[in-house]
């Protein structure tokens, strides 16, 4: 039974990483966010201690391992821009780190926190959850033993519909979430280059607050791309069914479905982690250089090979902001 405390518990996605924790027979000693709305601690760990300011969960941290009770991970969960300072504390504490994806928002990022780990001795690791999917390992396996000189056409379309409220939070900032591409994105970038192998060319045809939608050429693909968190987005079938988020992927015009078995990928990442067959922070380096490069990229519109989506009408910012 490993030792953990997390950082960002409060977060949308710390229940998936609280149920990792005790799926895997584990225990939350420790856990910190700048909001109390932490319920969900009642679930998982109801007698983990809480705290609301970063110097104290430090100091009851430090009490730990004074008392023999080490913590033996770290979880980060807090907003992406945080991931790079969390990520170097929980080494320095004398922990591993699990850091949510994405790692870190920018290339260099990853070089500076592996010099961290070379200095304490200890790891981080992220979660690139869509490499572990039965899915997307069968359509790796089939890449990998097709003919080496094959080159598929990939469309790839993830709407996962966000209301007015993420605009006012940290994930409608750039500055904090990496955009788009990066908040919703950067794990389908990472299962594209691990099947498909890495960019060589990319184009980006759309950019605005609701979207993005480009071309990327990879050794063993060419990938158009549609990402939005825009309802309007959704296939008319869907939203009658009530479903809030569309994934799909298209090999060669035909349907590969992955849609289902994404809740319990977290749990079989920290199996993964816990017997040392974890994702290190390097391997992450290919696809925050893809979500970094979108970022910083100027849109061409709709000119070349793109996504038949990226013809939706742009919308306004619903708060009047510039898209």
């Amino acid at each position: 039974m490993k030792n953990f405390a997390i950082i960002g518990v409060g977060g949308y996605v710390a229940p998936r990483h609280l149920k990792a924790i005790k799926e895997t027979g584990n225990r939350l000693l420790s856990a910190y966010d700048r909001s109390d709305s932490v319920g969900i601690l009642d679930s998982y760990f109801s007698d983990a201690a809480f705290f609301t300011e970063q110097e104290l969960f430090d100091r009851h941290n430090s009490l730990l391992k004074e008392r023999g009770m080490a913590l033996d991970y770290v979880t980060v969960c807090t907003p992406n821009y945080l991931h790079d300072a969390h990520t170097r504390y929980g080494l320095r504490l004398g922990a591993d780190v699990i850091c949510e994806k994405p790692v870190v928002l920018n290339p260099w990022n990853i070089d500076a926190l592996q010099k961290v780990e070379q200095e304490t001795g200890h790891k981080a690791y992220t979660i690139l959850q869509l490499r572990l999917h039965p899915s997307v390992q069968a359509l790796k396996t089939l890449v990998d033993n097709g003919p080496a000189d094959k080159v598929y056409d990939i469309d790839l379309t993830y709407i996962t519909s966000r209301g007015n409220w993420y605009y006012a939070s940290w994930k409608g900032d750039v500055h904090k979430s990496g955009g788009i591409a990066t908040n919703i994105g950067v794990h389908f970038y990472d299962m594209l280059c691990w099947i498909f192998g890495p960019v060589q060319h990319s184009v980006v045809h759309v950019a605005s607050h609701d979207r993005v939608a480009g071309f990327m050429e990879l050794p063993k693909a060419r990938v158009r791309y549609f990402l939005s968190i825009n309802a309007d987005h959704l296939p008319e079938t869907v939203r009658q069914q009530g479903q809030r988020t569309y994934r799909t992927i298209l090999v060669d015009g035909e349907e590969y479905a992955f849609s289902q078995g994404f809740t319990e990928l977290h749990t079989k990442s920290y199996e993964e982690i816990l017997v040392g067959k974890g994702f290190s922070i390097g391997e992450a380096r290919q696809s925050i250089q893809v979500v970094h490069d979108i970022r910083n990229a100027t849109p061409v519109g709709l000119v070349g090979d793109y996504h038949p989506l990226a013809r939706q009408p742009l919308t306004p910012h619903p708060f009047g902001w510039k898209n």
